[in-house]
């Protein structure tokens, strides 16, 4: 954790009331407060993702205290505007969304030939769902997911290809982000995933990118 959070068990709620246990929906309302500081730029990107991560894990209300100790929780913490609809007509090549983007309300993707790529493991997600309306012909559309992002592909029409969701964390994780995919898959595929190891981080026998920690 960067470095003005203490170490877990060392904030200010100690006691009683800082050991008890945490809810779904304490943790929610503690990813809320981080997502709208990233949005508002109070956090970066890594800190971001390193609290998100820590409040999707907490188990007291101790160690959530500590992720939000140095941030407003009120009104006037004011969450970035996202946009109502974000359109992606990609021919042929490659395109991508990384890093810190704007996650926005509504996509439309048409893939003709190539690859489109949506990382959502450092975007600035402010709001709580994502619809993407698909229409992937040749090629391929990505989703590099984590913790508290969740696919559905129920409504995709598949004709020739696949459609894969890989989600391995499980699905007691609390959703920060409900993606709906519908529309249709020509001779492509959709698939959603964590990131990749490098092979370094593999040859280092370093763990998966966003593997929660055994209970």
């Amino acid at each position: 954790m960067t470095g003005e959070v203490s170490p877990l068990g060392h904030g200010d709620q100690t006691g009683a009331g800082g050991d008890l246990r945490a809810s779904h929906e304490d943790r929610d309302q503690v990813v809320e407060v981080l997502r709208v500081a990233a949005g508002d730029g109070r956090l970066t990107a890594e800190e971001l993702d390193e609290r998100l991560e820590a409040a999707l894990t907490a188990r007291t209300h101790a160690e959530l205290a500590v992720l939000t100790r140095d941030l407003p929780a009120g009104p006037g913490l004011a969450p970035a505007a996202p946009k109502d609809l974000v359109r992606i007509d990609l021919r042929s090549g490659h395109t991508k969304r990384e890093g810190r983007w704007l996650v926005p309300r509504q996509m439309q993707v048409r893939v003709t030939s190539g690859h489109a790529r949506l990382d959502f493991t450092q975007a600035v997600i402010s709001g709580r769902s994502l619809h993407i309306d698909a229409d992937v012909r040749s090629g391929s559309l990505t989703l590099l997911t984590k913790p508290g992002v969740v696919v559905d592909t129920d409504d995709v029409a598949v004709r020739s290809g696949h459609v894969k969701i890989r989600a391995p964390w499980g699905p007691d994780v609390p959703v920060i982000l409900q993606v709906t995919v519908s529309g249709k898959v020509g001779s492509g595929h959709i698939v959603a995933r964590p990131p990749r190891r490098t092979l370094w981080q593999w040859l280092l026998r370093r763990p998966r990118p966003y593997q929660l920690p055994a209970p």
